[in-house]
């Protein structure tokens, strides 16, 4: 089973970082990795425990959907998300994600990590979720 932790810095604050992964209006603006789009009306969130999301990434060059969703285990705004991610009508290819949110000096220190999802999936998942944290830093940080 992958379990993965990736470790980025975004020259933004911890509210506006946490708001990209809670509000559906930011996460159409960088989820997914480069060549795929997230529309703003694939995106659902009840960011409660027990809530769902679900979102539906679109290949820019053929409009291949990939639809994707899960459950809220624990949300502690602005630092702390957990989740379910992954295809959401197959509970075998899904996955527990825990987002980290620390705030030092106007920078957030976002730690992420996967765990519980085939291996079969690591490379391409790790490079997907590196390609989409390249797009929320463009996203967030200042021009």
């Amino acid at each position: 089973m992958v379990d993965m932790r990736i470790t980025r810095v975004f020259d933004a604050p911890r509210d506006l970082v946490f708001e990209t992964w809670t509000k559906p209006e930011y996460m159409a603006g960088w989820y997914g990795p480069v060549g795929l789009t997230t529309p703003l009306s694939t995106i659902s969130m009840d960011v409660r425990p027990g809530g769902t999301w679900r979102a539906t990434m679109i290949k820019d060059d053929d409009g291949t959907e990939y639809p994707q969703g899960g459950t809220y285990h624990e949300v502690v705004a602005p630092q702390r998300l957990v989740f379910t991610w992954g295809e959401p009508d197959d509970p075998n290819r899904q996955a527990l994600v825990t987002v980290t949110l620390t705030e030092c000096g106007g920078k957030t220190t976002m730690n992420f990590q996967l765990t519980g999802l085939p291996d079969d999936l690591r490379d391409s998942v790790y490079e997907g979720w590196t390609s989409a944290f390249d797009s929320l830093a463009t996203y967030v940080e200042p021009k």
